[in-house]
């Protein structure tokens, strides 16, 4: 079945199988158009007529080890760098395709933001609300996870180029994930430009056998893009991964999040619970 399957796809799109399996788990399907028109871009703050990563196909990687039991990398681009050291330049045309490898030790407070597409207010109160280190450590601690990875990846989202993330940045933050044996990675990006940087990021963990989920606050987005893994609801850029210094919604953002890395068979995006929950708080008076 799933042969004569192939076999009409090939015909219909006059490629071969080979061709075709190329184009499943290409970063950027349709790159040569997208090049093209970038050329053409007039670079805008919001990204009128810029011309979007659009995929059908998404690679996926099956996750071989129960959370209690693996390495959990954390990716944000949120533009962090620490205090003293090269801040990303956010007034580059095709973004800075640079990364940072920063020790979790880190304090919050010893982190700068290089923002750009969105408003860092809240990841400045609270980093958790776009880095949830302190609650990774938390799940570390009950066993949620095996652990955090002892570095996490800090990237600038701002990147218009998405041929130089495809064929620049995602492969070495891939190398890099690897090489420090994580078993698992998640994915939080802070602007809507960011979504697509880091979806096109998940993809490239995942042709290199990484199982991903990225959260998503704008999922016109991720659908175009097509990360393997999706987490989406309807939050806010800037505080992606839950509401500053209101730790039960940041929770309860990601565990849902995680421990759908695990149950996820094939390429897919859903919704998360948040939002009933989240009212129901409010109504209380708790936060």
């Amino acid at each position: 079945m799933l042969n004569n399957i192939r076999q009409n796809i090939e015909r219909r799109l006059g490629i071969s199988s080979r061709e075709l399996a190329i184009k499943e788990t290409a970063l950027i399907e349709n790159s040569v158009t997208i090049a093209g028109r970038y050329r053409g871009w007039r670079a805008n703050e919001n990204l009128t007529n810029y011309p979007f990563v659009e995929n059908i196909h998404a690679p996926f990687a099956p996750m071989r080890r129960a959370l209690p039991m693996l390495n959990l990398a954390l990716i944000s681009s949120a533009g962090a760098y620490i205090d003293g050291t090269e801040a990303f330049d956010i007034e580059a045309r095709d973004g800075d395709a640079s990364y940072r490898e920063i020790p979790i030790e880190v304090e919050a407070e010893d982190l700068l933001y290089a923002a750009r597409g969105y408003d860092p207010t809240a990841v400045r109160q609270d980093r958790n609300a776009q880095i949830p280190v302190d609650r990774l450590f938390e799940y570390e601690a009950n066993g949620v996870i095996g652990r955090l990875n002892n570095v996490w990846w800090s990237l600038n989202g701002w990147i218009p180029n998405a041929q130089t993330v495809a064929e620049q940045l995602a492969p070495q933050i891939a190398e890099r994930v690897v090489r420090y044996e994580v078993q698992a990675a998640l994915l939080i990006p802070a602007s809507r430009l960011c979504h697509q940087t880091l979806g096109i990021v998940a993809r490239a963990l995942e042709k290199a056998n990484v199982p991903t989920m990225l959260l998503s606050v704008d999922r016109a987005m991720t659908d175009l893009v097509r990360p393997p893994r999706t987490a989406y609801y309807a939050g806010e850029f800037g505080s992606v991964a839950g509401k500053p210094n209101w730790k039960q919604y940041q929770l309860r953002v990601l565990d849902e999040s995680l421990r759908w890395i695990e149950t996820f068979d094939q390429p897919d995006a859903k919704r998360l619970g948040v939002k009933l929950e989240t009212e129901v708080e409010q109504e209380r008076g708790e936060k």
